[in-house]
């Protein structure tokens, strides 16, 4: 550049390298929506089987849809809003209950005057907070305010999140069909799953409804249900498997020896995640992936199972394990093990980001809870839904996301 030239351009040079000024924290909100949609009562309720299904009088009686006819129901939503003293604002939800009752008693005096776009330290500082907030609903509140100032560094940037985490490595992301209530019934199940890899899903994950409490029929029929998915979507689609901490260890293994012909992607939280020698063990009794990691409260449940060989996958939520802060954090040392992070689903915004900046060899999908996900956005304007069995990728700043007005019928505080 001549001298002249470079002269000229040092008021702009120098104010892209000021650097930005704090915007401090002045206001903490959650506000539940509320409004109404539409449903169809007594389909998809399919249970899974539960840790506390070896009780006989806990164990329900097995499930069959009964459609009745669609009709007006109630729908609520709370959304958590953080905003600055420079007008910034972040919007991320929906927030689950337990997780705002943590941040309006006693996480939202900690966050006033902070500055929001200094994220590692506000999320420090909370983790540091108080000898409780490391797990649990202190750690889900951590989270829901983390994710929330995510979405208000990317409008203040004006770009998506995963820009700011460093880019998309893809162009779209592609999605697996995670089928919770979906009914187990073989002929429902296999005419389901069938449909689903019409609609693209390349990847279907299934709830198993039956555990030890069942007796060597329950082997039976968690074998069977596996032999008929395949069966009804061939060999070209990836078909995994959840037993929602509800299996013993003899249980599971008994299950995979006979299971392992059909090639499943993988079976997930067989156990508990306080039973980490048993995740470690059924891993080396099988050829099946081991995954877990829903319930995992930050980086350090995840590296020792990672160290213990007890998983290949790992499926650390950002609604629950410390926010997007914390799951990239995962995610770079799931890599050093070669391992995968496949984020559970139980809400999409944070982890579609997440995903979209990470190597496809570490973060090849997310999870997309068909049913759930009807009604889950309910109150946004562009819902995230998947085309083909993918998402592309949102362009609007921060998460993007929107309150549509015109379904909202009244906004009230959040009250703990």
């Amino acid at each position: 550049m001549q001298r002249r030239s470079f002269l000229t351009a040092l008021p702009a040079l120098s104010a892209y390298a000021a650097p930005p000024k704090p915007h401090r924290i002045t206001a903490v909100e959650l506000v539940r929506l509320r409004g109404r949609r539409m449903a169809t009562p007594g389909v998809d309720n399919q249970f899974q089987v539960q840790a506390a299904h070896i009780y006989d009088a806990q164990r329900p009686k097995p499930y069959r849809d009964n459609p009745q006819p669609a009709r007006d129901v109630p729908a609520s939503a709370i959304y958590l809003t953080i905003k600055t003293d420079q007008g910034s604002e972040g919007l991320y939800g929906p927030v689950d209950g337990e997780a705002a009752a943590v941040i309006a008693a006693q996480m939202k005096p900690l966050l006033m005057g902070k500055d929001a776009l200094a994220i590692e330290t506000v999320w420090d500082q909370l983790y540091r907070a108080n000898r409780h907030f490391r797990a649990s609903h202190p750690m889900m509140a951590i989270s829901a305010i983390d994710n929330c100032l995510w979405d208000l560094r990317g409008r203040v940037y004006n770009a998506p999140v995963y820009r700011l985490l460093g880019g998309p490595t893809r162009e779209s992301v592609e999605a697996y069909g995670s089928c919770l209530g979906f009914s187990v019934e073989l002929p429902a199940a296999a005419k389901k799953a069938a449909e689903l890899k019409q609609q693209g899903f390349r990847h279907q994950k299934w709830f198993m409804a039956w555990g030890p409490g069942d007796g060597p029929d329950g082997i039976r029929k968690s074998v069977d249900m596996v032999k008929v998915l395949r069966d009804a979507v061939g060999d070209d689609v990836h078909l995994m498997f959840d037993a929602y901490m509800g299996w013993s260890l003899d249980f599971a293994v008994a299950w995979a020896k006979q299971a392992e012909k059909f090639n499943p992607r993988w079976i997930e939280e067989a156990f508990p995640p306080d039973k980490l020698e048993a995740f470690a063990a059924l891993r080396r009794a099988t050829s099946i992936p081991v995954a877990t990691g829903e319930h995992f409260y930050g980086r350090w449940e995840a590296k020792r199972f990672l160290e213990a060989q007890a998983i290949t996958v790992v499926q650390a939520d950002p609604e629950w394990c410390g926010g997007v802060s914390e799951l990239v954090k995962i995610c770079h040392i799931a890599s050093t093990y070669d391992a995968q992070v496949i984020p559970h689903g139980h809400s999409l915004h944070a982890a579609l980001h997440v995903v979209a900046a990470q190597s496809p060899g570490t973060c090849p999908l997310v999870e997309y809870l068909i049913a759930k996900m009807r009604s889950y956005y309910h109150f946004e304007k562009r819902p995230l839904a998947p085309v083909d069995g993918r998402f592309a990728l949102p362009e609007g700043p921060g998460f993007g996301i929107e309150i549509d007005e015109a379904r909202v019928e009244k906004r009230e505080a959040f009250a703990a």
